[in-house]
């Protein structure tokens, strides 16, 4: 009884339990530092030993002979159990500290409305009186208040040729910054996107009525305010249209801060509009308070700063005093305030892109959320919390998206000074090319190549607007249907020339493309807007010698945008072939599309978008039936218009530039209508369109076709495929065979192999496409290996007898997915005069992906 309870009071004791033990005799013993020392070690490899491990402990240290295994294990539990309590109560501080910080920003913040609110009270009390003052009788006194209001002083800009000019330039921008930052001074208006908790987002807001376009972030960070200032200093990393920040001049001042003079140039995100570049003096300080303050203002007009001929490239924008306020937390991270406030200079682009200029939430979302959400990125991957695959560390793959968005940014631009020059382009023709002789893109593929000479690198680009289609989801849709628009050949080029360091084409050896890709995710930012992923295109030689030879094609791919709860200005698909290796220092000549939205969201429109279609099937806007929240949903959205720009990038040799740049505008000029194609079937303009007339938009004779799909199954079979009151119903026999349960598609017998023509929306589904894309899907691209060589073997008796069942077997959606069906039908579809055979038909029982 007595060891029991000695037992007992040694499991529940804290500190003592675990540096001590029970002898033979039930007496308590402490452990020997040695002892301590041993079990720690054991501990740090292997926290809970196996009970051979602990008799293995015992027999190999000679220090832990007189202690029991049992003894041990109680050790080991109590070890864990400290970890545990040690951990979770780290836990809790921290949390406590987060916490601690999100309210005091949260009570400021509140203060900060308030003193708004007052404001408001104040003016609209102001105006009142005013009001009344206007309509009584007209006095001989003149008011000497509107003369005050109507002569508004102009601000006079010191000389700025001395230092001391220079400190009071900055301690005025700084007072600016300030006012903005955790005063009153913008009338901001809130974004949704903070969520309550110490994890919280952050606060995003805009500004309302006030000269150029602003916008402000304020949130918890996990990092010290020195690392955070770094951080926003190297603008490149983060801001993805960020250029160049080149300094020209800095000194310290007398009050402890630093003055700088920063040369900024941004890209231009279209090919429509010319780039910007900003002339600016940056101030850090930091306050007695011990708040680190870094604030920035363009010092003068358009006259100022470098005139270098890169810069005649650009349009001189004005930034007015922006910056960001770093204040510490006790318990460690810091509070960060982000404030852009610019002038684009919106007049200098054509009209149908001019609210990307004047669109304070489009610069929130590409400088200022874009900012805070990149400082918590680094935060959470500096403390371990997030991992990637493939064994890269997440500052090699963010690396690797700087240089995919870089080289896009390139390549759209085709700035003189990174060698780009225009080809023959008068301004007419639809897609422009470019050249660039100066890149070098034979390097780290082939060795035995490596002295293969290139010419350069081509690109081809073009810019459209896209009316009523969300740009989450049309990327969203290019991404996942890459089959429907691109030319899997034209990939093998491009990649094939990097890994030979010569351009093959057209001399490439004969190979086919089975349609379907495999997407390999990398890794993911913490907020979700941005994937990186490897993309495998999987192909077949049709030579015999290439049989035993890989000729599938790697792509390294950004995709941004496509989450519905991430804030982001626009939605991008940018990719570069890429060797099956992946190397750090692989080749990259990214291509894809970029498409920004023209007019800020409101919310209820992003829950239109997101109601109505959150997967990739186009037959969402297609289906049959029409209701009044697809009359309402297509009205919400009648004037929403966005720019896609398509830059697709090429290297060549030096006798082929001339094929290569025929190739390249036909390729792009393909792409542009197959995207056109796609965003006429995604609009939701037509949701308010009779169902039937949409599919017969996209299936010719889709009415009749249905009556003659029914009609002859029940002519081969006996037995009908939909319900009986319903084939001679008319029009309904469409919306009863769309909504059929099993996968029915039809193929032609125009042209070998048999290409579909039409699928119900279980089709759809199995194939993972849409009615759009089911043109350029052929039979044998869908069947199984089992289920293609039974169909083979029944085809003679389908032709004479006029249906056949196959047995269960599979089929391969576009996407490469594995489908499982229990049985299949299918039957010749006899056309009006039942003597000619329009189509076969195929009915896929039950099936699954597996």
């Amino acid at each position: 009884m007595a060891m029991a309870m000695a037992t007992a009071h040694h499991r529940e004791s804290g500190d003592g339990g675990i540096d001590g033990h029970l002898d033979s005799t039930g007496k308590y013993v402490r452990y020997t530092t040695e002892q301590v020392e041993a079990l720690e070690r054991v501990y740090a490899e292997c926290p809970k030993p196996s009970s051979l491990r602990r008799q293995q402990l015992v027999r190999d240290c000679p220090i832990l002979a007189n202690i029991e295994p049992k003894q041990i294990k109680v050790w080991f539990q109590n070890r864990r159990c400290r970890e545990k309590q040690r951990k979770e109560a780290s836990r809790l501080q921290s949390l406590n500290s987060k916490l601690t910080a999100m309210n005091k920003l949260l009570m400021e913040e509140n203060d900060r409305l308030q003193k708004h609110v007052s404001q408001l009270i104040c003016e609209n009390g102001s105006m009142r009186q005013h009001l009344q003052t206007a309509n009584a009788p007209a006095a001989p006194v003149t008011d000497a208040s509107c003369d005050t209001v109507a002569t508004t002083p102009q601000h006079s800009l010191r000389d700025a040729s001395s230092p001391a000019g220079l400190l009071s330039i900055a301690e005025e921008i700084l007072a600016a910054f300030l006012s903005k930052a955790t005063g009153t001074a913008i009338d901001w208006v809130q974004l949704p996107g903070m969520k309550p908790g110490p994890d919280s987002v952050g606060i995003f807001a805009v500004s309302q009525s006030c000269s150029g376009v602003a916008a402000r972030a304020c949130g918890l960070v996990s990092l010290e305010p020195m690392k955070i200032d770094e951080i926003l200093k190297d603008r490149p990393s983060w801001f993805r249209n960020c250029r160049s920040v080149e300094v020209f001049t800095m000194f310290p001042t007398g009050n402890g801060g630093t003055i700088e003079l920063v040369y900024t140039q941004v890209y231009a995100p279209t090919t429509l509009a010319p780039a910007r570049d900003f002339w600016t003096l940056r101030y850090t300080k930091t306050l007695e308070n011990g708040n680190l303050a870094v604030c920035e203002r363009s010092l003068s007009g358009s006259g100022a700063g470098p005139n270098s001929a890169s810069a005649a490239q650009f349009v001189r924008a004005e930034m007015l005093p922006s910056g960001y306020l770093i204040r510490p937390c006790d318990g460690g991270g810091s509070i960060i305030h982000i404030v852009d406030h610019l002038n684009l200079e919106p007049w200098s682009v054509p009209e149908v892109v001019r609210p990307l200029y004047e669109s304070s939430k489009a610069v929130a979302q590409k400088m200022t959320i874009a900012a805070f959400l990149y400082v918590r990125q680094v935060a959470q991957e500096t403390s371990g919390e997030v991992v990637y695959s493939l064994g890269r560390q997440p500052a090699v793959l963010r690396t690797f998206s700087q240089r995919l968005s870089r080289g896009f940014n390139e390549a759209v631009n085709g700035f003189n000074d990174d060698g780009w020059s225009l080809m023959n382009y008068d301004g007419a023709e639809d897609v422009s090319l470019a050249i660039n002789s100066s890149k070098n893109v034979n390097t780290s593929y082939d060795p035995v190549n490596s002295l293969a000479f290139h010419a350069g690198v081509l690109c081809a680009k073009a810019s459209m607007l896209i009316q009523n289609v969300p740009p989450i989801a049309l990327i969203r849709f290019l991404r996942e249907h890459r089959s429907e628009w691109a030319d899997f050949n034209v990939d093998a080029y491009s990649a094939a020339s990097l890994k030979t360091g010569s351009y093959v084409y057209p001399g490439m050896r004969p190979t086919r493309f089975t349609g379907s890709q495999i997407i390999m995710p990398l890794g993911h930012t913490i907020e979700q807007e941005e994937l990186l992923e490897v993309v495998r295109l999987e192909s077949h030689p049709l030579a015999q010698e290439d049989t035993f030879m890989s000729r599938d094609v790697h792509l390294l791919q950004m995709c941004t945008g496509i989450d519905e709860n991430a804030v982001g200005a626009c939605s991008e698909l940018v990719f570069a072939p890429i060797n099956e290796m992946f190397p750090d220092d692989a080749v990259l000549l990214p291509s894809g599309f970029r498409i920004i939205p023209l007019h800020s969201e409101t919310g209820d429109s992003k829950h239109t978008w997101k109601n109505l279609n959150s997967t990739m099937d186009l037959t969402s806007n297609l289906e049959v039936g029409s209701s009044a929240s697809q009359d309402a949903a297509a009205a919400s959205t009648s004037n929403f218009r966005s720019v896609l720009t398509i830059a697709f990038q090429f290297s060549f040799g030096s006798n082929l530039q001339d094929d290569v740049a025929a190739m390249a505008r036909q390729y792009v000029r393909s792409v542009v209508s197959a995207v056109q194609r796609v965003a006429v079937a995604m609009s939701p303009s037509g949701l308010s369109l009779p169902s039937e007339r949409r599919l017969s938009s996209a299936c010719p004779e889709a009415l009749t076709l249905a009556r003659w799909i029914c009609y002859s199954y029940r002519c081969h079979t006996g037995t009908e495929l939909v319900l009986s009151d319903s084939v001679d119903g008319g029009d309904s026999v469409l919306k009863h065979l769309w909504n059929h349960q099993d996968a029915i598609l039809c193929c032609s017998l125009k042209s070998l192999p048999p290409v579909f023509m039409f699928a119900n929306q279980a089709g759809l589904d199995m194939l993972e496409t849409t009615l759009v894309a089911l043109q350029d899907i052929t039979l044998d691209k869908i069947l199984g290996d089992s289920a293609h060589k039974a169909f083979s073997a029944d085809f003679s008796n389908l032709m004479h007898q006029g249906f056949a069942y196959i047995p269960a077997g599979i089929c391969i959606s576009t996407m490469g997915r594995h489908a499982s069906f229990e049985q299949a039908i299918a039957w010749k579809v006899l056309a009006e005069d039942e003597s000619t055979v329009h189509c076969l038909a195929f009915s896929f029982v039950n099936w699954s992906f597996l």
